[in-house]
């Protein structure tokens, strides 16, 4: 988390871990392996963070726009950020992780919208949507492609896929321009950071967020 996935070598995580080689891959075959441990702990968190500012019972469809927006956000505030999840929606055991978690979601948040669309169904749609999420979180943010633009294509064009109605779309859309989203991430962040410390017991030095995306 403060170096990156590409910019960690094994030898360093051996020799910060106080482990051989060997004992290290008895528990991983690869780096990929501690990435995948990483990957269910964070989608695991983050979402929960994601529950919480939305209150109880909320409407399932804001629910997963503010999920993807924070998402989306983290990526915007901190470039390490933006490595991991590009690299967890790239390495195919790692999406595979992603696509098994999240499509059960799917199914529960917009099984009304689709009432003909099985289990598998939603999987193979899953496959789609988050292909449309890694290419919106790998393009960063610019003068012309502001934050807030980027949100609300991504939320457009998943919630067309999902076939939302367009006014239940648009006061999901309505919603996320409302929240200060770049405070919110920021605060997700923070507490991910704690949360990894505590399951992890380690001190992490979080690069800084960006002051704009």
């Amino acid at each position: 988390m403060e170096q990156g996935f590409s910019n960690t070598p094994p030898k360093q995580i051996f020799e910060e871990a106080d482990v051989s080689a060997g004992t290290f891959y008895h528990l991983y075959k690869s780096k990929s392996d501690v990435l995948a441990d990483l990957t269910q702990f964070m989608f695991g968190n983050q979402f929960n963070v994601a529950g919480k500012i939305v209150g109880e019972n909320p409407d399932p469809v804001l629910l997963y726009a503010v999920e993807t927006s924070i998402q989306l956000t983290l990526a915007e505030l901190n470039e390490v950020l933006r490595e991991v999840y590009v690299e967890v929606y790239t390495q195919p055991n790692l999406v595979a992780l992603v696509h098994q978690k999240t499509a059960p979601e799917l199914q529960k948040i917009f099984g009304s919208y689709l009432p003909d669309t099985d289990g598998s169904g939603f999987y193979e749609i899953e496959i789609g949507t988050a292909g449309i999420m890694r290419a919106y979180m790998a393009r960063p943010c610019d003068v012309y492609f502001t934050l807030e633009r980027k949100l609300n294509r991504f939320l457009r064009t998943t919630l067309n896929i999902f076939e939302v109605p367009e006014d239940k779309i648009d006061a999901a859309i309505q919603t996320i321009n409302s929240l200060d989203i770049r405070s919110i991430a920021n605060e997700v962040m923070r507490q991910l950071f704690r949360m990894l410390e505590m399951e992890y017991q380690f001190t992490l030095s979080a690069p800084d967020a960006k002051e704009e995306a």
